[in-house]
Order: C-alpha cells, then structure tokens, then sequence
C-alpha cells in the first residue's frame, strides 16, 4: 500500500476489514508471550510446513527474507517456503502503512537521520539553543513535528497551541521560540514542570545575552501548567473547571513564584511545605489575546505513577495579579508527542466535541495501555474516578469507530498491542548483525519453564531487565532471575534440559520474528480506528510518517482538521513555506509523494 491518502474512506474501512480478517486467523501468535515459548509448546502450534521453512534460518536469513520489504528478485530463497507462509509476508507487508518518511526515502539505508551526517550527538538542522539537554531522538522529533505544527497553523490560521503531555517541554519551547506560536504546555509531573520552567528561563537568559547575533528567535516562552486529567473527563466538565480554578497572573510580576497544587495537594498527598522557587518565570495559561487557554491536560506519558485527586488541577503563582476568565472562543491546535495509551484518544475525542479546538497533530505510543472492553483498565494505568461515570455510556480507547467496532475479529489483546510497540527496525538490525542480545529471549523462556517446574501457578511473573542478561551464563541468569521472584536462587537445575532448550534459541528468535512481522498490521488497525472515527464525524485527516523509523519507532503522526482546512493543504503550503517551514518534513522534489 502506498498511501492512506490515495485511499477514499470507503477504502480505508476496506483496509480495516482485510487487517482483522488476517489478524483473525494469525492472530494466535501475536497473542502468544514469547517467554512461554517451551511451556505452551508455541512452535508446535505453527504449520508444519512453516517449521520447515523457519527452522534452519540463520537470523540474517529472517531478517532479509522474512521481515525485509525488498523485492522479490532480491530474496533469494535457499528452500521453498509454503505458499501460505509468502502470502502471509506479502499481505503484511501490503497492508501495514509505510513507515520511511519522503524526506529519508534517500536515506533509508542509514539508520541515524540525515540532519545527525556529520555529529550523531547534534542536528545540524536545529538551532543550539534547542539542543541543550535534549537527546539525539527528541531533536529530530521536536523539529518534525514542531515545522509540521507550525504548518498546520498557518493552515488554519490558528497561532494558539495546547501541547499534551508536555515533559521537560522541549518540544514546547521550540514551538514558542523557534517557531513564535503561542504555547500552553501541560504536563503532571511536578518535577518535569520545574525542569520545563528551568529551561526556558535558561533559553531567555540565551537569547537576552546574545540578543545582538540571535535574531530569528521569538523571546515568547510557553506557558506551563502541572494538570492530571481522568480522560474519561468530557470536555465541559474540563473546561467548568480550568474556569472555576485557575491563575493566570501576569508575566511581568517577576521576583520569586512558589508553584504549589490547589488546595496543597501534590500526587495526591499533603504537601504544605512544598514549593519550586525559579527568579522571574511564572507557571501560567495566559495567551497572548489575553484570555486562559482551555487545557486539556490528561495523564502524561511520564506520569502513570501521579495519585488521582481530581479531573484538573493547575499550577498557581503566589502573584495573583491580572486574573483572567476562561473564555471558550479561543480557537486552538493540540498536539502531543508520543501520548501514551488512551491520552492520546482522549486528545482526539476532545478535538472532535470541543469548537475551540481547530487542529491536532498526534503522534501515539503505548497501544498496550489501551483500555478495551475486555480490559477496561490495562495493567499500569489509573482507573476513572469521574463522577459522570454513572451514567455516562462507558467509552475505550480502543475501538474508537462505530465501524472497526462492527468488524468480526477486530479485538486486539493486551499482548498484541504490546507487540505493536516493538521496533521492528531495529529488531531487523539486530537479526542482521546476529547479536549475542538475541538470546535473551530464549533465556527468559527457559527461565520460565525453571520458575513453573518449581512452582506451577507461578506464570509470567515480573522478573524485569536484567543488566546485560545476554553475556550472562544461563546458570548465572537463572540465580538472578530466581531471586527476583522470590525463588531459592540456589535450587538446582537440570542442565540436560536446560541445554536442550537452550539449543532451541533460533527457533525463538523465528517465532518472534514472526510476530514482530504482524506487528505493524496491528499498529495500523489501530491508527485507521482513529482515521475512520474523525471520517465519522466529519472532519479531515491523515496520517503521516514524520520520524525515522530506526531513530523514532512510533513515528506516525495522524493529521487533523475542522471545516475550512484540509491536511492536504499542508503539502500544498510546503511549496509556498519552502526552507523555512518545509525543510526537513519533505524535500522540494518529494513534494507529490507526502502521503507514500
């Protein structure tokens, strides 16, 4: 497939269909937890004909005859694979959305983006200021999607941006300063506020200290607000309460602020004594026209941990002078890096019901994390508390559409999710260089069958990453591996089993291929969920990749609009914007390939 673009809504309904009719008859080992390879007998529950085939491969085999998207004159094929098993690899390949963006078309035999050629540490294609404390992956992530967002704004004619799950702000900060759009940046954690608030009072000193050389910044921080939102939370409950209980104090109060919860609860515990002191920066939502910007601020990507206390909880300033009222007339872009499991959703289904919101770049991760019918709360993730829960219909994050939700075979388990947050690339890298890395999982899988021998209702537990567990002797690992899970670490092995299934790796590292091969169908479903869902209430969208996959593995950003906008327009505008906007999203020549 080419691209979602050159597909008409009842194409991409289409798309939907074939994917969960493949899903629902492979989906089996997308299901399947590869740590329980020998204790469910996985192998065996694949084709004979496909054991045949998969058995012998050495792991750069897998990686270029199974998981490669090359030609089929450019395979070569030391055995005849069954027939089911090569259209099982050509539907999957045809299916999923392509993932290199147009601008690194060129590029894609490199696994490091074109702008880090001549430093892997720093992008020669992003400004010094924005690349104190950031690493490598966030540039080349804050500069696509902050030139895609500044776009998408001169699209919409829109220069208000509430950015969701903020972090440190880095991405913030290059929105307001490199790109001069109005930014109100909202994120749970204390801490990353603090940090966020630090940088950019670190940016400002910069840009005041070299004000005579630097001349194409805008002096315009964000505004920063610490909020935990229940995405079950509808749009007016959210914005009823940004009204009732915000601050927004004027900028130029200076001095000390002490940023502090309401009511004096931080995480939700008492905190009366807790405070961040930072000279001349306060935490605010006043937008430059001079009204409070309606934040949407859900449960961030870095904060799962945060207690639940209420649907919104801002950030105040100790100055109190200059308070606004919310004002709904704003109109506004969202955006969110990697939002992570129903924050993400949630973005979207407030983009759709609130008018103040005009557009919204999106870029996911953590399908897992997903709530579902079948697991209304996914392990890791805060339950609802909203009060309208009781009479509201329940709603998931995924499916989203009425129409996936009708389709037969669409339900996607927690493990299949997770499968679709692997990075395939560099699994294919992996598999191509045959790291000593690979065996790890054939390690923790015959770890499992130790831990079950030991105690049979013991199944997947916890054992977490063990520190460089591949250059381990399995004896080694199996002693650590005990331990974690409360196990006598000394108990003894039977080596003649342990070896002969140890001598299996290459079959696990083939069945997990296997999966991984299926994963970006899954992770397409999903997106198409979203794209259909907006189709249903009307509005443009698209979905684009932004990132380089081996760099940024979640790299689909999908696109959105209200009446009056097309994303299609933002290609449009790249021959207008030139250098400025459109350096490093497309290259001039790639223009009329954006969406392939």
């Amino acid at each position: 497939m080419s691209s979602l673009k050159s597909l008409t809504p009842l194409q991409q309904k289409q798309l939907a269909e074939y994917i969960a009719r493949v899903l629902s008859v492979y989906g089996f080992i997308t299901d399947s937890y590869i740590i329980e390879f020998f204790t469910d007998n996985l192998w065996e529950q694949l084709p004979e004909s496909w054991r045949k085939a998969l058995s012998d491969l050495s792991s750069p085999e897998l990686a270029e005859q199974l998981l490669s998207n090359g030609g089929r004159d450019s395979i070569s094929y030391r055995s005849v694979w069954p027939l089911s098993l090569l259209a099982l690899k050509a539907t999957a390949h045809c299916l999923a959305f392509p993932r290199i963006p147009v601008n690194e078309a060129a590029n894609k035999n490199h696994k490091r983006p074109e702008e880090f050629c001549e430093n892997h540490c720093q992008s020669n294609k992003l400004d010094p200021l924005f690349r104190k404390h950031v690493k490598p992956k966030k540039q080349h992530e804050i500069r696509q999607l902050g030139k895609l967002v500044r776009i998408l704004s001169e699209v919409t004619g829109c220069e208000q941006v509430v950015d969701i799950g903020s972090g440190q702000g880095h991405l913030s900060r290059f929105l307001s300063f490199g790109q001069g759009l109005s930014v109100t940046a909202v994120e749970a954690d204390k801490h990353l506020v603090t940090m966020a608030a630090k940088f950019d009072h670190d940016l400002m000193y910069m840009l005041e200290k070299k004000s005579h050389i630097i001349t194409d910044l805008s002096p315009n921080p964000p505004r920063h607000v610490m909020a935990w939102v229940d995405p079950k939370a509808s749009w007016e409950d959210l914005a009823k309460q940004l009204g009732e209980c915000s601050c927004v104090v004027n900028r130029k109060c200076g001095g000390h602020f002490k940023a502090q919860c309401i009511g004096g609860t931080v995480n939700g515990h008492a905190d009366p004594g807790s405070s961040t002191e930072n000279p001349g920066e306060c935490l605010n939502v006043k937008l430059h026209s001079g009204q409070t910007a309606p934040v949407l601020g859900i449960n961030s990507h870095s904060s799962h941990g945060l207690a639940k206390h209420s649907a919104f909880e801002p950030v105040t300033c100790s100055c109190h002078d200059g308070q606004v009222p919310y004002s709904p007339s704003d109109k506004f872009l969202l955006t969110g890096l990697h939002a992570c499991g129903d924050l993400s959703v949630a973005m979207l289904r407030h983009f759709a019901r609130c008018p103040s919101v005009v557009g919204i770049t999106s870029v996911a991760c953590c399908y897992m994390k997903l709530s579902t019918r079948e697991m209304p709360e996914p392990p890791g993730v805060l339950s609802s508390s909203h009060p309208a829960q009781a009479t509201q219909p329940l709603e998931y994050g995924y499916p989203l559409s009425s129409w996936v939700a009708r389709l037969p075979g669409h339900k996607l388990s927690y493990k299949a999710r997770e499968v679709a947050c692997h990075a395939i690339e560099d699994y294919m890298e992996r598999l191509r260089g045959e790291s000593a890395i690979l065996r790890t999982h054939c390690y923790r899988a015959v770890l499992e069958t130790v831990i079950r021998s030991i105690d049979p209702n013991m199944k997947r537990p916890g054992v977490q990453t063990i520190k460089k567990a591949h250059e381990l002797p399995f004896r080694e690992y199996a002693r650590e591996g005990l331990k974690r899970v409360g196990l006598d670490p000394g108990t003894t092995l039977d080596e003649v089993l342990v070896e002969r299934l140890l001598s299996q790796h290459q079959k696990v590292v083939a069945f997990f291929s296997l999966a991984l091969l299926l994963a970006p169908l899954i992770e397409t479903l999903i997106l198409l969920d979203r794209m259909i869902f907006l189709q249903e209430q009307g509005f443009h969208c698209d979905l684009i990749p932004l990132f380089k996959p081996e760099f940024s593995p979640r790299n689909l950003v999908l696109v959105a609009t209200k009446a009056g906008a097309s994303p299609v327009n933002v290609w449009q505008q790249l021959e207008q914007l030139g250098e400025r906007a459109g350096n490093g999203v497309l290259s001039g020549t790639e223009k009329g390939a954006a969406v392939r």
